[in-house]
């Protein structure tokens, strides 16, 4: 179905399964429906937030796929439509953002032709499609084709990531008005609400999933101590570097960095008195 023209929306694709999104997911404080999608994570919002404020529906996401983006540590692709316009910003961790843009007739939206190729083979190398044939797909959506559209741009690069096991649920494509991707997420088997439900509950689910994890047994004791007091130097001049610059994006990812940190630390020292000192 084509994308209309004067669509406006977004959602969230995390290259990580909905266990590991959920904790950071909950840590934006926004109302959001997550659903899995063949070993990744689709992240729907329920209101429209770039409707209450001054930002772009592009730098609201983009925001928020940072944020989720260090609190999993894994890639965070956010895709974006407005009145014809397409694109996508990767985030991934600390590492530098990758994003591209098409225009309402699939032209390429500002930047040089350098700019481009290295969008795509940085989006190719984080979210592990081939380098070779993959990335020349890729490549190909930033040249000139009269029939393809910034919509089609999208989509096509929503094909190349079911090579890299992407498999979105039914209705729940990129293009769709607000409210009808949220209703097909809300329907989709195995999704859920995302709520913030406070510090506590959200902390709790953090350490849940890191304690269960594979690496759980070295989180623990000296290990959640090294990474939480990590968390928490990393966090804080991250905070108000972000508060001076008034970018939310990176605020919110600041904050998410300390809480985890200071939950860490919190959770380590009631973990000790229960069951002593491991």
């Amino acid at each position: 179905m084509p994308i209309s023209k004067t669509t406006t929306g977004g959602l969230l694709l995390c290259r990580a399964e909905p266990l590991a999104t959920r904790p950071a997911a909950h840590m934006l404080r926004e109302r959001l429906l997550l659903a899995p999608a063949g070993g990744w994570t689709a992240l729907v919002p329920e209101g429209k937030p770039w409707l209450e404020g001054e930002e772009s529906v592009a730098e609201v996401l983009s925001g928020w796929g940072s944020a989720v983006a260090m609190g999993t540590n894994w890639p965070v692709l956010s895709l974006w439509w407005e009145d014809g316009r397409t694109g996508f910003v990767l985030s991934s961790g600390f590492r530098r953002s990758a994003a591209y843009e098409w225009d309402a007739a699939g032209r390429p939206h500002g930047g040089p032709d350098s700019a481009a190729a290295d969008a795509m083979r940085v989006l190719a190398a984080r979210l592990g499609l081939d380098p070779v044939l993959d990335l020349e797909e890729l490549e190909r959506l930033t040249r000139p084709d009269e029939a393809a559209d910034g919509p089609a741009r999208l989509l096509g690069v929503i094909a190349l990531l079911a090579r890299a096991g992407l498999a979105l649920p039914a209705g729940l494509a990129p293009g769709e008005p607000a409210d009808r991707l949220r209703e097909a997420a809300r329907v989709a088997p195995g999704s859920e609400p995302v709520e913030w439900s406070g510090w506590r509950d959200a902390m709790r689910a953090e350490l849940a999933v890191v304690e269960d994890g594979p690496l759980g047994r070295l989180l623990r004791g000296p290990g959640l101590r090294l990474a939480g007091t990590a968390q928490l130097t990393a966090g804080a001049p991250l905070m108000l570097w972000a508060a001076r610059r008034r970018d939310p994006g990176w605020l919110a990812a600041g904050t998410l960095l300390v809480a985890h940190g200071a939950g860490a630390l919190a959770y380590d020292r009631a973990r000790t008195r229960l069951r002593g000192r491991p």
